[in-house]
């Protein structure tokens, strides 16, 4: 059997940012034998390996490359257990299925990542975490650790660029305002990325996957745009009704009207045009939404466990019900009821009979 020793100890040094010398000095050996073992024209000494092992934070098993299916499995088990528990909105499961992770696998970037994304998804505000202000102070030092690392040393452009992503929003919700631009800056434009210049690289067969794939993405792109324009407080309240109305009209163009209304996107711009009649004072459209906001509501929470549509530009879709992430374990309808009805918007009709009927159908 073929051992991976001088493939592995590249990479992982690379990863680092060590210079041959300076890992050569590390371990007392001359550059020339970290050189040829990089090489695979020879392994380090026996008695090397536990050193170099514990150096990069492996197991000598994962240093030969011996382990590696039985590592992708594992790391594979506890990602899935992750997913299940992040759509649930169990973030404390989160923290802990990915701490048991990085504690077996600690140089593995992806559940690095994972457990990034539920220490700042534990501080979100907009979940039903009662202690998320605690959160967001006691486990700020350690999100910034951990994207610092992935953005410095994963090889993995598009998890470092997650990572990065995350830090910079973090900084900002802890009013470091100016450190969450800095990294953004640093971000590639839209002019040159992957979706814009693949294309002319792509054989034949792979050309109408891949348009698919970044139509669908560019639609999603598109939509969020217009929502925050309409979100944002930045234009008066009829040019947001007319955003918000557009995004039905994009998505009929793209998506053929195909899509089952199942999505939490659904219930939340329903309910969002609604809060524009009312404050337009149509009150007959604003029960009218706030009826299909209801609708969509229940149909989230009872959505199958796999829906699949399709149309012309995107092809066929697959949505599965562990893809929805949250911080909130509560189900929609809950949240409708108890969080987004009361917000001031809806005061014109709050004390109707109609909008009392509603607020029992939730319940």
């Amino acid at each position: 059997m073929k051992l991976n020793i001088g493939e592995t100890i590249k990479r992982l040094r690379k990863e680092r940012e060590i210079t041959q010398e300076e890992f050569a000095e590390v371990l007392g050996v001359s550059c020339q034998s970290v050189s040829r073992w990089e090489n695979d024209n020879c392994y380090p000494d026996i008695e090397l390996i536990p050193t170099i092992a514990d150096f990069f934070g492996i197991s000598t098993d994962r240093l030969m490359g011996i382990d590696e299916t039985k590592e992708k499995e594992a790391v594979n088990k506890y990602l899935d257990e992750f997913q299940l528990a992040v759509s649930k909105g169990n973030m404390d499961e989160c923290i802990a299925i990915a701490r048991r992770g990085v504690a077996e696998f600690p140089n593995n970037y992806v559940l690095l990542d994972k457990l990034m994304y539920a220490l700042f998804g534990s501080g979100d505000d907009d979940g039903n975490i009662p202690e998320w202000k605690e959160n967001m102070e006691k486990y700020d030092s350690e999100i910034i650790a951990l994207g610092e690392r992935i953005m410095k040393y994963c090889p993995d452009i598009n998890l470092k660029l997650e990572a990065a992503s995350r830090l910079a929003f973090h900084h900002i919700l802890h009013d470091r305002k100016e450190l969450g631009k800095q990294i953004y800056e640093n971000f590639p434009s839209m002019e040159y990325c992957k979706e814009r210049q693949m294309w002319w690289a792509l054989e034949k067969e792979e050309k109408l996957p891949f348009l698919r794939s970044a139509i669908k993405q560019s639609y999603e792109f598109l939509k969020s745009f217009i929502w925050l324009l309409a979100d944002a407080d930045v234009v008066d309240v009829e040019t947001e009704f007319i955003a918000l109305k557009k995004i039905f009209d994009l998505e009929k163009l793209i998506l053929d009207g195909n899509r089952p209304q199942t999505d939490w996107g659904d219930v939340w711009l329903n309910f969002d045009i609604a809060k524009r009649y009312a404050l337009m004072g149509d009150t007959a459209n604003t029960f009218k939404y706030l009826h299909v906001a209801v609708d969509n509501a229940k149909a989230f929470d009872n959505r199958p466990d796999e829906l699949k549509y399709n149309a012309v530009l995107v092809g066929e879709i697959t949505i599965k019900k562990t893809d929805f992430e949250t911080s909130d374990t509560r189900p929609l309808c809950e949240i409708l009821r108890d969080k987004w009805l009361i917000h001031d918007e809806l005061d014109a009709v709050r004390d109707s009979d109609e909008f009392k009927a509603i607020v029992e159908e939730l319940s």
